[in-house]
């Protein structure tokens, strides 16, 4: 019991110390709002305004902008699913950084970087992965046989050609020719990045398969080239049908030759490669080892500016012009391309990164596992693999609520976490619990996730703050839209009765040229137009025109001053001769024109009266609330917060 009380005693010290760091400045609506959001909202303004705000004036301000917060939840916008789907998200992506293992993401980085200044020979034998364990422990045993022999003397070409399943390598006897950094898993880049020239790897594993890699020499990187190129197939072809795609590149190649500037278009129209046919030929810049030889050898031989004459490779004829020759990619572009792979599940360091949160989210969190309650999953699953049984038990009402982890106020349970094994029916064992392993692990690292940006949000005052500007900056806007700017856009009668009540204050200072402005093809159209305009009610009227004319005339409705459009100044104000804007038409007037001397009607102002109206409604729903909602000032607080200088 005392201890009890001396935890109380604790928490309680802890909870008045934190409210002493920082006391409630302001509480509206019932809602607390602690000295540090004001104090960052303020400054944050400060700094956005070329002269300081005064303190006095902007606490009105915020006043306001927190009452219009109050009535959003009031009116429940926070509660549309879609409003907390896009505040989850937003909460989810403000998170991740303090989640990330910098130094871990940048020894990535570091080491792809190192890695893209050179490129290396490699030949590989692959066995595909299977989704049996057995299978794959067979695979297993074959490669350390071949590797062992490879190692032995065996000819590598040769064990490649019989044993390896990438049927795009082992007609070459396993040849990837120089690779690259960044188009291999990671873990098969590394060994082959690794290993000693004619060294044999032992077995690597990537998401698609098993290989074994043989290194070769290894140079530094050329980087990329960017060229164009055109095509005549003679894969498949007979003789004949061969031997005029020959006699056809060759011409093409003699009228390219004469006078490069033809490329793109002969490409466009003789190229049997459509892809790039459609771009002029255009390729997109290809590494080393991306393009089929002698395409690739060839490419990279090549000065930039030239072309070369016609060369043969397995699919046809081709002659390619190259543009440019790129350097190896700078830090930054490495960085952007590494930590975007990062993220993708099926890159082969996403689980090991994954992992390392856990345990980092795990040791901050004090959050633990429930082995005791997870052991019995494992022994079934080990001793029956899924079954139908499997989600029969564990998908039982008495079992729904049994904690298989808990993080702060977070905890994920049987009945949470059933669903997330898709019903997945498997007797191999190995593969059934590596399966709820990988499962598990996933939705306990969501788990701890979840719980970390609590965590944040009640610790860390810029996260705190930059999240519940967002939050509220989003209720504000949804409740402005409602209140204000939705009314004042759709509300007609509104708005010509505030016209009404206020004409007196809309005066012009110089008269406006007022009518429709037509720019016609040609000078047959100009009369045509005119005459149909004489059989047409004004309000319609540009419209009409419009639809009677198509791709014949430009009509617009316009309204302007004097010095704001050569047309109109031309024919309305006595300005200089004015050429339509329209390329290829000849003939520029007015329909309906007038010289109005102050507005006439509300469309002649409606931008600003729509404006006005708007400032109108906002003010009305801010008296509204005001009336509606308590606000209390903590003066003592304010006294304390001082301006920007």
């Amino acid at each position: 019991m005392k201890n009890k009380i001396l935890l109380g005693a604790t928490l309680c010290a802890c909870a008045l110390a934190w409210a002493a760091k920082d006391p409630v400045l302001m509480t509206v609506n019932g809602v607390d709002v602690p000295r540090s959001e004001f104090e960052y909202l303020y400054n944050k303004n400060s700094r956005q305004q070329m002269a300081p705000q005064p303190l006095a004036d902007y606490v009105e301000m915020f006043k306001n902008y927190k009452l219009k917060v109050a009535d959003a939840r009031a009116m429940g916008i926070d509660t549309t699913a879609a409003f907390r789907a896009e505040m989850a998200q937003y909460r989810s992506e403000l998170a991740a950084p303090y989640m990330a293992d910098s130094a871990l993401l940048n020894s990535y980085v570091d080491e792809a970087f190192r890695r893209s200044g050179r490129e290396v020979q490699a030949s590989h034998i692959m066995i595909f992965k299977q989704r049996n364990s057995e299978a794959d422990a067979r695979s297993r045993q074959l490669l350390d046989s071949v590797a062992d022999a490879a190692r032995n003397g065996a000819d590598f070409a040769e064990l490649a050609r019989k044993f390896s399943q990438d049927r795009g390598s082992n007609s070459r006897g396993g040849s990837l020719g120089y690779i690259i950094q960044g188009r291999f898993p990671w873990d098969f880049e590394t060994a082959a990045y690794s290993l000693k020239p004619g060294e044999v790897s032992g077995i690597v594993e990537s998401p698609q398969g098993l290989h074994i890699i043989k290194a070769g020499e290894s140079r530094p990187a050329k980087g990329a080239v960017v060229a164009s190129h055109i095509l005549r197939f003679t894969k498949d072809k007979s003789a004949a049908d061969q031997a005029a795609a020959k006699a056809t590149i060759d011409s093409i190649y003699n009228i390219v030759k004469a006078d490069p500037s033809k490329f793109a278009s002969l490409a466009s129209r003789f190229s049997e490669d459509r892809g790039s046919a459609q771009s002029g030929g255009q390729l997109r810049p290809f590494n080393p080892g991306e393009m089929v030889q002698p395409f690739d050898s060839i490419a990279f031989a090549m000065e930039p500016g030239t072309i070369s004459e016609p060369f043969a490779t397995d699919f046809g004829w081709h002659i390619i012009y190259k543009k440019e020759q790129l350097p190896p990619p700078a830090l930054e572009q490495v960085r952007r391309a590494t930590l975007a792979r990062l993220q993708q599940p099926s890159d082969d360091r996403f689980i090991p990164i994954r992992d390392a949160q856990t345990k980092r989210l795990e040791k901050k969190l004090g959050s633990k596992v429930n082995a005791k309650n997870l052991a019995p999953m494992r022994d079934y699953i080990s001793a029956n693999g899924l079954d139908s049984a499997f989600y029969v038990k564990y998908s039982a009402p008495a079992l729904a609520s049994t904690p298989l982890a808990v993080s702060g106020k977070h905890t994920l349970t049987v009945g949470e976490f059933i669903p997330q094994m898709r019903h997945l029916i498997t007797p191999d064992r190995k593969a059934a619990l590596d399966f709820f392993n990988s499962r598990f692990d996933y939705q306990y690292n969501q788990l701890l996730q979840k719980d970390f940006t609590d965590w944040l949000e009640a610790r860390e005052p810029d996260y705190r703050n930059l999240l519940h500007e967002y939050v509220d900056g989003s209720l504000l806007y949804e409740a402005s839209v409602r209140n204000v700017w939705d009314r004042a856009a759709k509300d007609e009668e509104g708005l010509k009765a505030y016209y009404a009540a206020h004409k007196a204050d809309y005066r012009w200072d110089a008269p406006r040229a007022k009518g429709i402005l037509v720019q016609a093809k040609d000078d047959s159209i100009a009369r045509e137009v005119r005459a149909y305009a004489a059989t047409v009610a004004g309000d319609t009227l540009a419209q009409a025109v419009r639809n009677k004319f198509p791709k014949l005339v430009k009509v617009d409705r316009v309204l302007a001053p004097q010095g704001t459009n050569a047309m109109v100044d031309n024919i309305m104000f006595g300005g200089p001769k004015a050429q339509p804007t329209v390329a290829g038409f000849t003939e520029v007037f007015m329909l309906n024109p007038e010289l109005a001397q102050q507005p006439e009607e509300m469309g002649d102002v409606r931008a600003q009266v729509t404006s006005d109206y708007q400032m109108y409604l906002e003010q009305q729903w801010i008296d509204d609330m005001r009336a509606k909602y308590p606000i209390v000032v903590n003066e003592k607080v304010l006294s304390k917060i001082k301006p920007l200088k």
